[in-house]
């Protein structure tokens, strides 16, 4: 009977998938299966309520949206095996081709990111993993909170991400996105970089906070052959322990501003 309310609905309860909400189940799998069963179904709404959700690297498909009500957060392992470490941009939330995703709501996106780098260095030092270290940090396997490449049409609102061990966020050669109305409060550890929009056009970032340790919104362009362009930044609040808003480090190909450039910067405080 469910099932096929369910399908009639197009939205899907995660606890119908046996996801469990108590923060000790690692729910990876069963997350997972619940994603590939509603791309499988033609898309639709994969709801969290109020929980903590644990879980390793979740492959977001084309046509479905996660939905974060209040008080759901999804909570990053602490395991670094629970990543998909052994691909470039390792994350929490990956995607790569996925056209038509949302993830909104007011729930939160919990990377627990320094707990995660610690025991990613553990196993570097061990000789477990093999990662080259940049001034005692891993330079590729520390996983972001939201990685996305090649996607189209991608909706990121209303959500707090926070604790990433990389940069929070990277949207690379992505064409028409709306990242509007999200908090970012990420200090966790190196290189918490906001925002890292990369070789994307058409992309909107509005009326979002970003607390960040290293550049706040970062714009890049690391294909010699692509171009970041067509990109509106507009009623954001910004600090940052290095730089408010940036364009590079990488810059490749090339980075175009045709729209609005609109930030309100807060001077980098001292935490004594």
């Amino acid at each position: 009977m469910w099932g096929m309310v369910t399908l009639n609905a197009k939205e899907y309860n995660a606890s119908l998938f046996g996801i469990k909400s108590n923060g000790t189940t690692l729910n990876t799998t069963s997350i997972q299966r619940a994603i590939d069963f509603i791309h499988e179904q033609g898309g639709g709404t994969l709801r969290f309520y109020v929980g903590r959700y644990l879980t390793g690297t979740l492959v977001m498909k084309e046509n479905v949206h996660i939905q974060l009500e209040e008080g759901a957060i999804l909570v990053g392992s602490t395991n670094i095996y629970d990543y998909n470490i052994d691909v470039p941009n390792c994350a929490l939330i990956y995607a790569n081709g996925a056209n038509n995703v949302t993830i909104k709501g007011k729930g939160v996106i919990d990377g627990q990111g320094r707990e995660v780098a610690y025991n990613l260095l553990a196993q570097i030092q061990s000789g477990v993993l093999k990662d080259p270290l940049d001034y005692d940090r891993p330079r590729n396997r520390r996983p972001k909170a939201i990685y996305m490449r090649s996607c189209e049409n991608v909706r990121i609102h209303g959500i707090t991400i926070r604790n990433s061990a990389d940069w929070v966020q990277v949207y690379d050669q992505c064409v028409n996105t709306v990242v509007d109305s999200i908090t970012v409060d990420s200090k966790a550890f190196w290189n918490n970089d906001g925002i890292d929009i990369v070789d994307c056009r058409n992309f909107k970032l509005l009326n979002s906070f970003i607390d960040a340790s290293d550049d706040a919104i970062c714009l890049k362009s690391h294909d010699a052959a692509k171009i970041c362009e067509d990109v509106e930044i507009r009623n954001c609040t910004a600090r940052s322990s290095a730089n408010g808003i940036k364009f590079g480090t990488v810059s490749a190909g090339a980075i175009r501003i045709s729209r609005s450039l609109i930030i309100r910067y807060m001077t980098p405080f001292v935490r004594h």
